[in-house]
């Protein structure tokens, strides 16, 4: 379904270590919005919901939505941290064009 990479899976390691309450996974969705027509949403969830598809990245947990399951498909996310800042990019093979932040897509 979705790939993290090795630096995506590193910082929600990180992150989750940090978290004031241990969280079971990360979810991610697509919302309608952003400057290309959806934009992605990532949060650390304490359990999945019903109907979510759980991907599993060594021992990080994944949590995908099935409305955004189709959207977000054959998806690699990664990691990045240079002079602009630092965040998670996102190669989606069912976008057919992107905001120059990389956050939305269409």
């Amino acid at each position: 379904m979705i790939v993290l990479t090795d630096s995506a899976v590193e910082a929600v390691r990180s992150a989750m270590t940090k978290a004031e309450s241990a969280p079971a996974g990360l979810r991610i969705q697509v919302e309608a919005g952003g400057c290309a027509g959806y934009k992605y949403m990532m949060g650390l969830v304490a359990a999945p919901e019903a109907g979510d598809a759980v991907v599993e990245n060594e021992d990080v947990r994944v949590f995908i939505d099935p409305v955004s399951q189709p959207l977000l498909a054959g998806t690699t996310i990664d990691f990045v941290v240079a002079l602009e800042g630092s965040g998670f990019t996102f190669e989606n093979p069912n976008a057919t064009n992107s905001c120059s932040c990389g956050k939305s897509f269409g």
